[in-house]
C-alpha cells in the first residue's frame, strides 16, 4: 500500500483490509507516520509521532470496525500514559502523563493505533490554533489561513490525509469550528455520552465533551460506539442506545421538521456567500423530503448575558487548571509561561466571586430549558457552523496583549457565535461539510443540532446527506495522497 491508497480509505476501510490480511496495523502506522512528515511541515498539525510499538495496545489482526487504524490525539484533555500532555502551553511544557484516562483506555479497546499529539491553542480557550508553544497550525485548503480551533490540530491531520480520523474536544464548537474550516465532518455528543475523567470533572461545568473528528460520517459513528458509556462517579451519565450508532448511519431519518436559522444570536449578519450555502443546504433537505422553515429560537437570555455566564465559567475553571499546573511544574503564571490572553482570563477568574459562579450556573439551566423547547417546535435545527470564512493567520490574536478575560470570551465567542448554545445545553450537534464557497472553493459547514441524546437522529441526517451530496472526493490543495 502507498501513501495515495492508504488516504483513498476512510478509518472503517483501513480497518477492513487490516481485517482482511492485507495490510497490518504495523504498516498502516508507518504510512500514517510517512503522511506527517510528507505534509506537516507545510500545516504544523502534529507535535509529536511515534512509531507503532509505543501505541502499545493493539493485535496485528484485531476485530471491530476501527482495529488497526493510525490515530492521534489532542494535547488536551486526555491522557496517554507516558506521553506528554502540555495543553499548547509552556507552563505545562515537557508534563508526562502518569497514566491513561479513561476515554484512553477505550481508544486502546477499539484497537486504534495512537501515533502522535495534535496540535491546540493554549487551554483550548480559543478557535484558531495559534499557541507560543506550539505555533501556528495552517489550513491545508489554504495555509495562510486558521485551521479553526481548539481542535484545529487534529482536523488540520484528517483534512491532509495524514489519519482519517483524530481525537478532538468540544466546549464550545471545538469540534465542529474546524471540521467546518477543514471540510470535515465533525459531531459534538450529548452531555454524559462518554467520560471525561478520572481527573477531570464536567470541564467548564458540563460543556466540554470528547469525539474526534473524521472525513466519513460512519467513522464518527463508530468512534462514538467506540467511548460512549460511564465511568464510575460519573457526574453525568446519558443512557446507552438502543442500536449501535455505526448501525444508525445507514437508516433512513424519515421526514423531519427543520428549522433553519441563517444570523446568530449576536445581531452579527453571516457572510453572504455562507448565507447562500445554507439556502442551497435547505433546498437540498427538501428536495430528500423534509420540511424546513425559517426560524429565530431564543436563547433565554441576552447574547450578553450568555457570554458573560461563559465567562465567568471558563475563567473560573481555568483558574484551577493553571494553579494546579504551576504547583506541578514549579513555575510562575505570568507572561513569561502563559499567552497575554490566557494570563487575562486568570487574572478575570480569580476576580470572580462564588455568588457569581451559583448565577452562572443558574443561567445555564435557563438556557438549557430554552433550548429544550425548541425541539417541540422541530425535530433539527439547521444553522451554519460558522458565521464567516476562516481568517488569516495571525488575524484572530490582534490587540490580545490589551484586553481582559472578558473580552477575549467575547471575541472567542463573537468567531463562532452558532455553536456555544448546545454545549450549554448539552445537546448534540454536528457540521456536516456540504458546501463550498463559490469563489474560493474552501468548505463551509452547515450546522444541525438535535433534541437530548439523539445522535441517533443526527447521523441518519448526516448519512442520507453524504450520500446525496457526497463530499469524500474533495481534497485540499495540501493532500498527502499526492506526495510520493
Amino acid at each position: 500500500m502507498n501513501l495515495s491508497e492508504y488516504t483513498s480509505h476512510d478509518a472503517i476501510g483501513l480497518a477492513q483490509r487490516v481485517a482482511d490480511r492485507e495490510v497490518t496495523p504495523t504498516e498502516l502506522a508507518e504510512l500514517a507516520r510517512a503522511a506527517i512528515v510528507a505534509v506537516n511541515p507545510e500545516i504544523n498539525a502534529v507535535i509529536e509521532h511515534w512509531p507503532a510499538a509505543e501505541s502499545g495496545g493493539y493485535a496485528e489482526h484485531g476485530a471491530g470496525p476501527l482495529a488497526g487504524v493510525p490515530f492521534l490525539i489532542k494535547d488536551l484533555a486526555l491522557a496517554m500514559k507516558g506521553k506528554r500532555l502540555e495543553l499548547g502551553s509552556r507552563l505545562a511544557s515537557g508534563v508526562v502523563a502518569s497514566a491513561d484516562s479513561w476515554l484512553m483506555s477505550r481508544f486502546r479497546a477499539a484497537g486504534l493505533v495512537t501515533i502522535g499529539r495534535t496540535t491546540t491553542p493554549e487551554m483550548a480557550f480559543s478557535t484558531t490554533t495559534e499557541s507560543t508553544l506550539q505555533g501556528a497550525t495552517r489550513n491545508p485548503w489554504q495555509v495562510a489561513l486558521s485551521a479553526g480551533g481548539s481542535s484545529g490540530g487534529a482536523a488540520a491531520a484528517v483534512a491532509a490525509g495524514i489519519v482519517p480520523l483524530a481525537h478532538a474536544t468540544d466546549a464550545a464548537g471545538s469540534i465542529r469550528v474546524p471540521a467546518a474550516c477543514n471540510g470535515l465532518f465533525g459531531l459534538k455528543p450529548t452531555r454524559g455520552r462518554s467520560s471525561n475523567g478520572p481527573d477531570l470533572d464536567e470541564v467548564f461545568a458540563g460543556f466540554g465533551v470528547q469525539l474526534g473528528v473524521s472525513r466519513s460520517v460512519r467513522d464518527s459513528a463508530a468512534l462514538l460506539d467506540a467511548i460512549q458509556g460511564r465511568a464510575i462517579g460519573e457526574p453525568y451519565a446519558t443512557a446507552a442506545p438502543a442500536h449501535s450508532f455505526l448501525s444508525e448511519v445507514g437508516r433512513e431519518p424519515g421526514t423531519l421538521k427543520i428549522g433553519m436559522m441563517i444570523d446568530p444570536w449576536n445581531a452579527d449578519r453571516t457572510d453572504p456567500a455562507i448565507a447562500a450555502a445554507a439556502i442551497s443546504t435547505a433546498k437540498l433537505l427538501e428536495d430528500l423530503g423534509h420540511t424546513v422553515r425559517e426560524v429565530r429560537p431564543p436563547l433565554g437570555v441576552s447574547w450578553d448575558a450568555f457570554v458573560q455566564m461563559n465567562a465567568t465559567i471558563w475563567t473560573a475553571t481555568l483558574v484551577g487548571w493553571i494553579e494546579g499546573l504551576a504547583a506541578a511544574t514549579g513555575r510562575p503564571i505570568d507572561g513569561t509561561t502563559l499567552e497575554a490572553a490566557t494570563l487575562a482570563c486568570y487574572r478575570y477568574g480569580k476576580e470572580e466571586k462564588a455568588s457569581a459562579f451559583a448565577a452562572a450556573l443558574a443561567m445555564r439551566n435557563t438556557v438549557t430549558r430554552a433550548v429544550g423547547h425548541w425541539f417541540e417546535d422541530f425535530d433539527v435545527l439547521l444553522t451554519p457552523t460558522l458565521a464567516h470564512m476562516p481568517p488569516a493567520i495571525g488575524e484572530y490574536g490582534k490587540d490580545s496583549e490589551s484586553m481582559s478575560g472578558l473580552e477575549w470570551t467575547q471575541r472567542v465567542f463573537q468567531h463562532a457565535p452558532f455553536t456555544p448554545p448546545f454545549n450549554v445545553a448539552g445537546v448534540p450537534a454536528m457540521s456536516v461539510p456540504l458546501e463550498s464557497h463559490p469563489q474560493t472553493g474552501l468548505p463551509i459547514g452547515m450546522q444541525f443540532a438535535a433534541q437530548f441524546a439523539r445522535e441517533d437522529t443526527l447521523l441518519r441526517l448526516a448519512g442520507q446527506l453524504e450520500r446525496s451530496r457526497p463530499w469524500a472526493g474533495r481534497h485540499p490543495a495540501l493532500w498527502a495522497g499526492d506526495r510520493r
